[in-house]
Parts: C-alpha cells; structure tokens; sequence
C-alpha cells in the first residue's frame, strides 16, 4: 500500500528523515507516533504528495485516493451541513454533472447521473453528515448554522467531518482529537473502530491510538520502525529492545576500553605493530551502538505553595449562568489540599462554567462561595496561548511574572519544560502550539498556586509532556480540578470523576470505562458507530431489505477473514515477542563459552523457527488482508 526505500527528507535547514524504509501492506490502521517536531505531519504530507523525497523512494499504490484533514479554517455563509457533504468531493461531481445534463435538457445524461447517485447511495449523504455531525457535538438546531457563526475550534471540527464522510482509500488524520472535548474523542473512537478502511493517524492520546490501530509507526533519530500491534503493545516491544541495546551497549562500551587500552599501551612498541593495526580496525569495525535517548526531554515539579489552607474554596448550593439564565443549579462542592478532581459531561453541560465560578471571573448568581484568605488559584484553558505577547521570548515572559529571582532560576525552570538555552530567547511568534502550550504551564506552575484549574491541558502537548505533566500533578500538594480529552491522563491525575449533567454537578461512581458506554447509550446519534457506507435514509422498503440483505451476505463473507486477521495479529506480536527474548538470550557473552555450546544451538534453531513461523503469518496476513480489502 505504502512504501518508503532509503527515504530523505529535509523541510529548510533541518533533515527530518535519512535513509529511511518502511512498508504498510494492505489494512493496515497505522498510528504515527514520535517527538513533537520529528517529522511525523511532514511523513503524512509526503506520503499524500504535497512533499516530495529529497533522497531516496516513497511509493504510494496507484490511484489510491488519501482523505486527510484540511488545516485552514473555513469561512463563509454556507451551512455546516452543506460544509460536511463538499467533503464528498465524487457526489458533489456528480451532482454538477447532473445539474449541467438539466440545463442542457439532455435526457440521457440526466439518467447517467442518477444512476451513478444510486450507485455510490447518494441519497442517504445528507443522514450520514447529519450522524457525523451529531457524532461531533454539533446539536441539530446547528446543522444548518452558517460556517461564520462557529469559532475556529468547531469549524476545524468541520473539517475532520469532511474528512470522515470524504470516498477514499486511506484514511489520514493528523491530530484529530485537539479540538475535541471527551464526548466527541469517545464518538470518534467508536466510529473509526467500526471503519475498516485503510488507517494513518498522528495522535498523542495512548487510550485513542490502543483503540484504533493495529500498527504503529515510529520515528526517531530520522528513522522510522513499524510496530505490529497497538500502542501498549509497541510501549511493550520498545521497553523490551532498549532494554537489550543498554546491555548491549554496555557490553560494547567495555570491549572498546580494552582494545583502546591495549592500542595505547602498545601504540610505540614496533614488535607490536601488526596487533596494534588490527585492533585499530577492529574499533573502526565495531558497529556504535547508538541508543535511542529514552530520557524526557522535559521533566519538572510545581513548586510547594506557600500557603495550603484548608478548606481552600467552598461552594454551598450555588447557582450561575449568564443573563440571568441559570447554567448551573445547587452545587455544592469544597476543595481542599489533594483534592483531586475530573469534570466529565457533554459538551456546553456547564464544565466551563464551573471552573469559571471556581477561578473567580464568575460570580454566583445565588449560593455561598467562600475562598479561604490564601487562595491562590492557577488556570490553564486554550485561550491563554493566544494572549501571549508574539515579540516576548520565553524568559521575558516569565520574568514579567517573577521580576525578583535571579535568571538562572527562572532558566533552569524553563528547561524543564522543553526550553533549552537558544529556545528561550527565541520569540513567541515563532513557538508552536505545544510550545505556547508548554510556556503557559511552566508560568502557571512558577507562581506556586494552591488550586489548579486546567480545561482541556494537553492540547497540542506529546507524549513526553503529557506524562512529565501527568507525573508533576502526581506530586503537586494542592487541589487540582481539571476537563481533559485524554483519558489517559485524567485517569493518572484524578481521584474522583464529577458529572456536570442537567445543570447538576454531582459525584460520578463509575470509571471513565463507565462514563464511555453511557455516553455511546444516552445519545442515538454517538451510539451509532456504523461507518458511513453502512447508514442508509429512508428508501423504498424493497431497497432497503434488498440493501440489507447485500450488506448481510458481503458481512457474512467478510467475518471469516476479519476473524482470521486479528488471530493472525495476535500469532505475529507473540511470536515478535518471543523473538526479541531468544535475540536477548543471544546477546549475552556466556552463551558461547564452551560449556552452553547446546543452549547455544537451541537458541539457533528456535531463532530459526521463530522467523519461519513469523514469515508465514506475516505472508498470510497479507493475503488476508488484501483478500478483505478487495471485497
């Protein structure tokens, strides 16, 4: 399907790829995971054609049609649903074809056109953008909103619904979950569980990608390794081969000391030449290890607040909304030092707006809300990156905060957060989103506050951030309340979940697991998580039972291989598995004395099989997989 031989790739001055390969085979749902700025959106460009190989081959199968992401914002008067169907870009030809054959009165055209309509189930697009919109949070009344009264936020949420409805042969998603809030990643989940097209997606989110993909392709160093499995899996399989390396690594580090020992002992000594030569080659030969650095970049603490009251903040039958119209009603809520808190609910329940009430910039509209005399609140939501000042540098805009600590203080706390030396006096203008996103926690966090309020943190924040995130809030000694997209870390960071649902903010018994399957089973539209070729609109009963009848056999046909297809998966990750132990076992130096000589040829042999028995799963997956896709 998709295959990278000895692939280059520079974007400026930086070379994100160097001699890279890689092959995606037929089904394959790849996820694209590696370090902010590996090159991972620049992989899934070139991969689409919009960037081209500097050195080297990238070979996408012919015809194969990619729908991705648009990343400017629309604008405009056309309605939301309209916006959605232009994602169909083969029924919008179809329907100019058949609007020009009407003006030309040209009869036989008119009846190509709505043969081909019919063909491609044209007549149920407009239920199926209607399903995706819903799926999305747009509610009902919103469907026929023009592009020009959502914000840039859900208007990007267009364009992912675009992509989802679009008629293509994979499926290409850079970041799809950032401007989602937890409702919609959970419809999203499902829908793309259900989709059984071709799959590549960028995401930072554990919880989506172990869902969603059976691959994972990661980069590093300028290369790229496919992982069969899904995300834990890969976690699995890496921990595993960088714990191989290190010993490797160490075992190789110990051998070069001695041969440089002896080449230096012996440099000067002519009756020792020709030994000291070939040892001088042998170091020359001896392949470096180069391990992958398994350190964070960013790891750092919030500082103890000076005062930890208790109780920090308590609300007693409160109620606030907004033109003296009520959002919220009888919450009653106190925050105290560790307390631990994750708001869950449907988007626009009042989850803002109670984190509002708590920050201080809404006042109740009746109810008692006491903050204690050293209440000191630090709020974190999407907002604050845009109010950075572009011609302030990271250590300016810190210093506006603290003017009384030395520099070096307030730089050795920027490191921490991913702000090396140069980064830190480099402009704000020039910071990417999870820059600015990583800027405004480490200000936040250095004015050591006793209440976090964070709505929606890790935006645009990777894999590293997030857990370095995860494990600082872990420590952090005050209350924390926070809404996050990334169950993941809502789960690391919280101790008790809150549901704010009609207008009540109430303690919620179950896990995250719980509130996913009651929100796939309170709304018909997110329970709905059928592909769209799968979603018909009113037909003729006859065409539908037919249709029906069509979609039950091909289903019926398919299952078999589906079926054999995830035994496969699975036979292919363990007998990955088991290859890494034998090649482990092969690493150590005491195998080959003289005494393990058996052991030694076991290993071999085993090798052997392993390798054998993984080709053919391999071959047969495949087959399998290239079989499905046909049907």
């Amino acid at each position: 399907m998709i295959e990278l031989k000895q692939f280059a790739l520079r974007r400026g001055k930086e070379q994100l790829f160097a001699g890279a390969s890689l092959a995606l085979r037929a089904g394959a749902r790849a996820g694209i995971v590696g370090r902010n700025g590996c090159g991972k959106s620049s992989l899934l460009a070139a991969i689409r054609g919009v960037l081209t190989a500097d050195e080297g081959e990238l070979w996408v199968r012919e015809g194969m049609r990619i729908a991705h992401v648009a990343q400017h914002t629309p604008s405009g008067l056309k309605s939301a649903l309209d916006t959605v169907l232009d994602g169909d870009t083969e029924l919008r030809a179809i329907e100019a074809e058949l609007r020009s054959a009407e003006d030309a009165n040209d009869g036989e055209r008119i009846g190509r056109a709505h043969a081909r309509l019919a063909d491609i189930d044209a007549y149920s697009a407009p239920a199926r953008a209607r399903q995706i919109l819903m799926g999305l949070g747009f509610a009902e009344h919103e469907h026929d909103n023009s592009l020009d009264s959502f914000s840039g936020g859900w208007r990007m949420r267009l364009n992912l619904a675009q992509a989802l409805i679009a008629r293509a042969d994979i499926l290409a998603l850079d970041e799809p979950t950032n401007h989602l809030d937890l409702d919609a990643v959970v419809w999203l989940e499902s829908w793309l569980t259900s989709y059984d097209g071709p799959l590549l997606v960028i995401s930072h989110d554990r919880d989506f990608l172990d869902a969603v993909v059976n691959h994972v392709v990661h980069i590093e160093s300028k290369q790229v390794k496919l992982y069969i499995g899904n995300f834990s899996s890969f976690e699995n399989q890496r921990a595993a081969a960088l714990a191989r390396d290190s010993a490797l690594a160490a075992r190789q580090a110990k051998r070069r000391s001695e041969i440089q020992s002896f080449v230096d002992r012996f440099r000067a000594k002519a009756s020792k030449a020709r030994q000291v030569q070939s040892r001088v080659k042998a170091l020359e030969r001896m392949e470096q290890i180069e391990l992958a650095n398994v350190d964070r970049s960013v790891r750092f603490k919030i500082p103890k607040p000076d005062k930890l009251p208790n109780p920090l903040l308590r609300l007693d039958r409160v109620t606030a909304g907004y033109n003296e119209c009520p959002i919220l009603t009888d919450v009653s809520i106190s925050l105290t030092p560790g307390t631990r808190i994750g708001l869950i609910g449907h988007n626009g329940a009042g989850k803002s707006t109670l984190i509002k009430l708590m920050e201080g910039s809404l006042k109740p509209m009746d109810g008692e809300l006491a903050a204690s005399s050293g209440y000191r609140v630090g709020y974190f939501a999407q907002h604050q990156l845009d109010l950075l000042n572009a011609d302030d540098t990271p250590i300016t805009t810190l210093r506006r905060a603290d003017r009384e600590t030395p520099e070096q203080a307030l730089r050795d706390h920027l490191g921490g957060f991913g702000f090396p030396a140069d980064m830190a006096d480099s402009h704000v203008a020039r910071l990417s989103g999870g820059d600015r996103a990583r800027l405004v926690l480490a200000v936040l966090v250095w004015m050591k506050p006793n209440v976090l309020l964070l709505d929606e943190p890790t935006n645009h924040l990777d894999l590293d951030m997030r857990d370095a995130l995860a494990s600082a809030l872990q420590d952090y000694a005050g209350a924390l309340v926070t809404v996050s997209h990334d169950r993941h870390v809502l789960a690391m960071v919280t101790d008790e979940l809150w549901l704010v649902h009609d207008g009540k903010v109430r303690p919620y018994s179950g896990d995250l697991t719980d509130y996913r399957d009651w929100l796939l089973s309170s709304n018909p539209a997110r329970s709905q998580s059928q592909a769209p070729a799968e979603t018909a609109e009113a037909k003729p009963n006859s065409d539908r039972r037919k249709a029906r009848q069509e979609q039950a056999q091909t289903r019926a046909k398919q299952q078999p291989l589906k079926s054999r297809i995830k035994v496969l998966e699975t036979e292919m990750q363990t007998l990955t598995q088991q290859l890494e132990t034998v090649a482990a076992s092969l690493s150590e130096p005491t195998i080959y004395d003289e005494g393990n000589r058996p052991k030694l040829k076991e290993l071999l042999v085993e090798q052997g099989r392993l390798k054998s028995a993984l080709e053919d799963a391999e071959a047969e997956w495949l087959e399998a997989s290239e079989t499905l896709e046909q049907m």
